[in-house]
């Protein structure tokens, strides 16, 4: 259970609202090339608004060293633009030109802070590990103790940065009420429905680079009984290939660069385990000087190119099951989308997904991008904004922004 915007009162209350803004930008013109996350932090915005709340929206872009790591101005105004009201950028997060900005706002009024990351307590690698941490060490640093009595409650909506334990998304939460906005409640409710209690058939189709996330939701979804079937593909099924003793060639060589030969062995236990419910390729689009050459996969053969995406035997397999599915949840993309000989896969199990009867949901990152070019964002019933905060909630770990809204809820529950 979580407290809401519901639970409380804003009228000329003092909200800080943690989002997630983190936007692809231009770096040398600033200007943001995609504004999904800004709008998607719209309706929490508006609402505290209408409600009379005085807003303080603490956000961050990028991080130190990157290309793309700059101010939030530029986010100030595509905000201001997409709520069709003034949002005033303070090119400060906790001095005096911030604090007295923040004595002087009005009911309805809303100010953006400058990106926390340019601040070094917010950026320590000692705030990666939630294990390690308590929320009262984040909360005793300078950047929140010189700010935190002149907010009255604390609103996380930065869903996409759930799975982080950083000063400005756990600290507050040690003095306030810490409540979950719009994107944190809907995106927490989607995700619990079907990890908990999914429409049967629940097809899980999870591919991507990142094997060993993947490798961790299949365990979780298998172990749990909410999937019953998973089907795999990208650099995942390259390495339950291997697990089932496919001669892959140089594909393995890539398994090994990216560092995951140690999750064959977790790949051999889950076919043993769940071979039944495992779906394999069963044949391949491999990059052949440039093109597209399918193979089918064969036990006894060598496979001498690299593989690139899943064949039409394939495609036609998932698409059937798909087809059947009551709901489906994907991430990752099926190969080398961004190349239009290798897009085919992900195309067509994205259509797959788009024409179902099924509920749609799709974890971030770069399916969420696929979709987009493929055309089928709305035609999907939930695209995550979080990519790797999904990946980890649907691998079932404890998400740091997660758990702390479950002990406010205990806290301050009425």
């Amino acid at each position: 259970m979580l407290l809401t915007i519901d639970d409380f009162d804003f009228n000329g209350k003092t909200v800080a609202l943690r989002v997630d803004i983190n936007s692809p930008i231009d770096v040398n013109s600033e200007i943001i090339l995609d504004d999904t996350r800004i709008k998607a932090c719209v309706d929490t915005i508006k609402e505290l608004s209408n409600k009379g709340a005085k807003v303080v929206i603490l956000a961050h872009q990028s991080r130190p060293g990157k290309k793309d790591f700059t101010t939030l101005q530029s986010h100030a105004v595509k905000l201001s633009e997409v709520l069709g009201k003034e949002v005033e950028y303070i090119d400060d997060m906790f001095g005096s030109h911030a604090i007295n900005s923040i004595k002087r706002m009005d009911n309805g009024d809303i100010l953006l802070l400058e990106n926390v990351r340019f601040y070094s307590e917010e950026v320590l690698k000692d705030w990666k590990k939630w294990e390690d941490i308590t929320p009262k060490k984040q909360a005793k640093t300078i950047m929140l103790k010189r700010i935190y009595s002149l907010f009255d409650y604390f609103i996380n909506d930065a869903f996409a940065a759930a799975h982080r334990a950083q000063p400005s998304l756990v600290g507050l939460a040690y003095y306030m009420p810490a409540i979950a906005g719009r994107i944190m409640e809907k995106e927490i409710k989607i995700l619990s429905k079907v990890i908990q209690n999914p429409e049967r058939p629940s097809i899980f189709v999870l591919g991507g680079a990142k094997a060993d996330d993947s490798i961790d939701v299949i365990k979780n979804v298998l172990n749990n009984n909410s999937a019953d079937k998973v089907l795999i593909t990208g650099i995942v099924a390259n390495v339950f290939l291997v697990a089932k003793g496919y001669n892959i060639g140089p594909n393995k060589k890539v398994i090994e660069d990216m560092g995951y030969l140690n999750q064959i062995e977790i790949a051999r236990e889950l076919l043993d385990k769940h071979g039944d419910k495992i779906v394999m390729p069963i044949d391949a689009a491999l990059n052949v000087n440039g093109n597209r050459e399918e193979v089918k996969l064969n036990l006894n053969e060598e496979i001498t190119h690299p593989i690139h995406d899943i064949g039409s035997e394939t495609i036609k397999l998932y698409d059937e099951i798909i087809s059947n599915a009551k709901t489906i949840v994907a991430n990752g993309p099926a190969g080398v989308f961004e190349n239009k000989n290798f897009l085919k896969g992900t195309e067509e199990l994205l259509n797959s997904m788009a024409k179902s009867e099924a509920f749609t949901v799709i974890g971030g990152g770069h399916l969420s991008a696929a979709a987009g070019v493929v055309g089928v964002s709305d035609k999907l019933d939930h695209i995550s904004t979080g990519g790797g905060a999904c990946i980890e909630f649907l691998a079932g770990k404890k998400l740091p922004v997660i758990e702390l809204l479950k002990e406010s809820y205990q806290k301050y529950k009425k």
